[in-house]
């Protein structure tokens, strides 16, 4: 499910209309600001929300700047990234640290948003930028609770402090004294929810806050809850004036109010969005990338940082040398596959390139088994076969078929995959280069 899918089209769909145009008249963009305003009601952005960011767009919109461009459709779309980034918070607010270790950050939500989950994807978060993080459980009302961050914790390689039904006030408290014995550098506290906001609740939260004076509250809110989880983080809010906002469950199938509202309703910046199940779907939030996404302009800045995340720069260099020498074997082909697996979900991938809308491609045409059966079938050959596919006969290719679980076309196919891939990279290695990747240029 590529982000925001459903706004993104509707969008797109009311200015391909615009750009199809000469000259604008007046009326003419108001129609389309109206379209647009059904658009966002649709996707559950708040009302207000709404209501405000349609009047800032169309009083820009109907300026004589815009009326007598030579692109009025353009400059039109261009209006709205510009406010739809203002929109979000502007600029990526990052995590803040505090001048002496351990930095303490208190997780809050309601049950059933990832708060939990979201610890130990922050956790990983962290450890990749050379953070030392402790998890402390403090959630002892919850069936399991404690259990749930102890395996979270464990899966994302970070230590877990509890002291089991002790009081979580008196528990975090511990934890800050034993991060600081230990060298912990920041402690993310995973505190109680509710199935809905009470005062018992926030009561708890506020005497925690004071307790452990935390450098950022962060709240983890359900992208999919729309107009509930603008009304939780409201009440969160103003009780506890969070820090920040982590949006979970981006990826799902929302339609995107929350993450478009959120900033508005709060007046406090969205600082992480969970866009996968993995405990690596993890990433900031950029509004200028997010607004890009949402009009069809692609987000190359994100699928340049996932490929380095995937691919290491000796890994890069290695297979420059081998494309150089002429000696891609399909060992490295499968290696590619690997890395293409780590960078996520190949629909989202595809929704980042500028341009991608206009390929009408969704979940059903991205076969993720394809790349299973090119692995299977890739290990179904022996080594020889691997590095040189040339010796590969009829009778090699229904025992790698048999052996894979697939046809004897699906072993053909991948053959003549590799054979056009082949082609393509010596063809840009005789030309001006791979491309640029964060700076670097692979020739």
């Amino acid at each position: 499910m590529a982000l925001f899918s459903g706004l993104s089209e509707k969008l797109n769909h009311i200015f391909a209309k615009l750009t199809g145009r000469g000259k604008l008249t007046e009326l003419e963009i108001k129609q389309a600001m109206r379209e647009v305003r059904i658009a966002l009601l649709e996707a559950d952005v708040n009302f207000t929300v709404v209501k405000d960011f349609i009047n800032r767009v169309s009083e820009r919109a109907v300026g004589a700047q815009i009326l007598e461009s030579l692109t009025p459709g353009q400059q039109v779309i261009k209006l709205v990234h510009e406010e739809l980034v203002a929109l979000m918070g502007g600029e990526n607010a990052k995590l803040e640290t505090a001048d002496k270790p351990p930095t303490v950050v208190m997780m809050c939500g309601l049950q059933g948003a990832g708060k939990t989950t979201m610890c130990g994807k922050l956790a990983v978060l962290l450890k990749k930028q050379g953070k030392k993080p402790l998890l402390v459980a403090c959630d002892i009302y919850r069936p399991a609770a404690i259990k749930q961050l102890q395996i979270v914790g464990k899966a994302a390689q970070a230590d877990v402090f509890e002291r089991g039904t002790d009081k979580p006030v008196k528990t975090a408290a511990a934890a800050i004294k034993e991060a600081e014995r230990l060298g912990y550098d920041t402690v993310i506290i995973d505190t109680a929810g509710r199935l809905h906001i009470d005062d018992e609740l926030m009561d708890e939260l506020d005497q925690m806050k004071r307790a452990v004076n935390p450098k950022e509250i962060l709240l983890t809110v359900d992208a999919m809850a729309g107009q509930d989880a603008l009304t939780a983080a409201d009440a969160f809010n103003k009780r506890l004036n969070i820090t920040g906002v982590i949006l979970s469950k981006l990826d799902g199938d929302t339609r995107g109010g929350a993450a478009l509202s959120v900033r508005a309703v709060t007046g406090k910046p969205v600082k992480f969005c969970g866009v996968g199940e993995k405990l690596g779907d993890l990433e900031p939030f950029y509004p200028d990338r997010i607004a890009k996404r949402i009009l069809g302009m692609g987000d190359v800045l994100t699928l340049i940082e996932k490929a380095e995340s995937a691919v290491s720069e000796a890994d890069m260099q290695k297979l420059e040398k081998k494309l150089r020498e002429n000696s891609f074997t399909l060992e490295d082909y499968l290696t590619q596959f690997e890395s293409l697996k780590k960078m996520g979900n190949i629909g989202d991938l595809l929704s980042m390139m500028p341009g991608a809308n206009k390929l009408k491609i969704s979940d059903k045409d991205i076969d993720e088994g394809q790349i299973l059966r090119m692995k299977a079938i890739i290990q179904s050959m022996t080594r020889r076969e691997r590095t040189h596919p040339e010796v590969i006969k009829a009778s090699q290719r229904r025992r790698i078929a048999a052996g894979s679980g697939t046809q004897v076309q699906d072993v053909n196919r991948l053959l003549n995959q590799f054979e056009q891939t082949k082609q393509m990279m010596k063809s840009m290695r005789g030309g001006k280069g791979f491309p640029s990747m964060g700076g670097r240029r692979f020739r």
